[in-house]
């Protein structure tokens, strides 16, 4: 079966860090400065759980 191809207007949702290293040590969140749940070697902004599903409703696509 072909597989529909993507509508334009389609917006993924964010992802976690693509190299997500494992703890510990946890990197603290750049938003609140909790532990997250990534290493402190995973490169790109990490953030906690709670500031992931926050930034995840501020960017979701609405409609």
């Amino acid at each position: 079966m072909d597989q529909p191809e993507q509508d334009a207007s389609y917006c993924p949702a964010p992802a976690a860090p693509v190299a997500a290293v494992a703890g510990p040590p946890y990197a603290d969140c750049v938003e609140c400065g909790r532990p997250t749940e990534y290493g402190v070697a995973t490169p790109g902004v990490v953030l906690c759980p709670v500031c992931e599903w926050q930034e995840a409703q501020r960017t979701a696509c609405s409609g």
